[in-house]
């Protein structure tokens, strides 16, 4: 006599986690190239992102529906729900960090070393022409205010090298960090003050973020300064301080080798 084996269906939560877990990679992956080639607009390629993060989020969310299935019921698809938990949570990870670390600084896109007289912007021609007309504005004395007390060791950087020299070992770093320079103007005229105007990337999305410098004559050496400020969005979660600390570093490390 043949015995009847009824197997119990898989959950549903379980597969279509499964599911929605490979499409929210596919489109993550999908995005990230597509951004990085700049087929697409910035803000429009910043939404396909943040699409691809909101299916990953349902796919975790039907991950533990599915566990909780299997748990209750005692349906099939473990394997299933755990597949898609740890896509999800692969794809999640890292906005989950960044969007934790951004909840405990300022609103703000753009930080300078001197909060006082912040080093203004290019409205050269080829600088307008690399920004596409755009010119970062000043963010306001609130805004600094907020980037002071969350940022007190961004500061300006004083070198033992006459002007000419400082520049020198400043547009040196900025081309180690990997910095586009679209405008250098010699230290000299009235001022005395020279400054070199370039763009640099965000990491994964290639983002264009604006970065000026200002070197100013002291009695003995050269003060520098450093703006960066983001042309996408309103908080740069700590981008832009990580930025100006690494050039800074490396503006120190080129001094020190000359």
């Amino acid at each position: 006599m043949r015995r009847l084996i009824i197997e119990e269906p898989y959950s549903r939560s379980a597969t279509w986690s499964r599911r929605l877990a490979w499409f929210a990679l596919a489109v993550a992956g999908l995005s990230i190239l597509i951004v990085r080639q700049e087929r697409v607009e910035p803000a429009t390629g910043l939404v396909l992102v943040l699409f691809s993060f909101g299916i990953a989020a349902l796919a975790l969310l039907l991950a533990i529906l599915g566990f909780a299935s299997v748990w209750r019921h005692g349906r099939r698809g473990v394997g299933r729900a755990g597949l898609g938990f740890a896509i999800a949570v692969a794809i999640l990870a890292m906005p989950t960090f960044l969007l934790a670390r951004g909840a405990t600084l300022p609103f703000i896109r753009d930080v300078t070393t001197d909060v006082v007289d912040p080093p203004p912007f290019s409205r050269s021609q080829a600088a307008l022409a690399m920004r596409k007309g755009y010119v970062p504005p000043d963010p306001g004395p609130a805004a600094r205010a907020a980037q002071r007390e969350a940022y007190p060791g961004i500061a300006p950087v004083f070198l033992d090298l006459d002007p000419a020299e400082a520049m020198e070992a400043v547009r040196d770093a900025m081309l180690a960090r990997g910095m586009t320079i679209i405008e250098v103007v010699p230290p000299g005229g009235r001022t005395g003050n020279g400054r070199i105007e370039a763009v640099d990337r965000t990491a994964v999305l290639k983002f264009a973020d604006d970065v000026t410098v200002r070197i100013r004559p002291r009695a003995e050496g050269s003060r520098v300064d450093i703006r960066s400020a983001s042309r996408l969005g309103g908080h740069d979660l700590g981008a832009n301080a990580d930025r100006i600390r690494k050039l800074v570093d490396a503006i120190a490390a080129e001094a020190l080798a000359r």
